[in-house]
């Protein structure tokens, strides 16, 4: 089992909360961020980093299902 982790970069303001929460899962590129694999093993921190993205930018992906960011 895989998720997908999406980055929507016209959201994307760059704040770099995700890269600190899971940084072997996110990187910036100057001015977005960006998934380091866009399919990754489900791991709870691309959660917690979808929860507390100020621009809501990051989507977690099981499947077809949306699973993050969390209500």
């Amino acid at each position: 089992m895989t998720w997908q982790v999406a980055i929507d970069s016209h959201h994307c303001m760059a704040s770099g909360v995700c890269a600190g929460t899971a940084p072997d899962l996110f990187a910036l590129d100057g001015t977005h961020a960006r998934p380091v694999n866009a399919d990754i093993a489900p791991d709870e921190r691309a959660l917690d980093a979808a929860d507390v993205c100020p621009a809501m930018a990051i989507t977690i992906h099981d499947g077809t299902e949306v699973i993050g960011p969390r209500p």
